[in-house]
């Protein structure tokens, strides 16, 4: 199989481009390993897990979101 370079593939459109991510993306998910993430990253996952259980009712649901961005 050929190598392709990043140069190569920037030159694909958008919407190969976005598969591509989604590709590579679900690839990382489907490979059971963890993903790493920074002393930072960790901090506000802890600090929205905090929120949520202090206030689980505050925020929008999935489709509150959808209907604003639909607009």
């Amino acid at each position: 199989m050929a190598a392709v370079s990043i140069a190569d593939l920037l030159q694909l459109d958008v919407a190969e481009r976005l598969r591509l991510i989604e590709v590579l993306w679900n690839s990382i998910l489907d490979s059971g390993q963890e993903v790493p993430l920074s002393d930072a990253d960790r901090a506000e996952l802890e600090r929205r897990l905090a929120s949520h259980a202090a206030n689980p009712d505050a925020g929008s649901t999935w489709e509150e979101v959808k209907a604003r961005l639909g607009r």
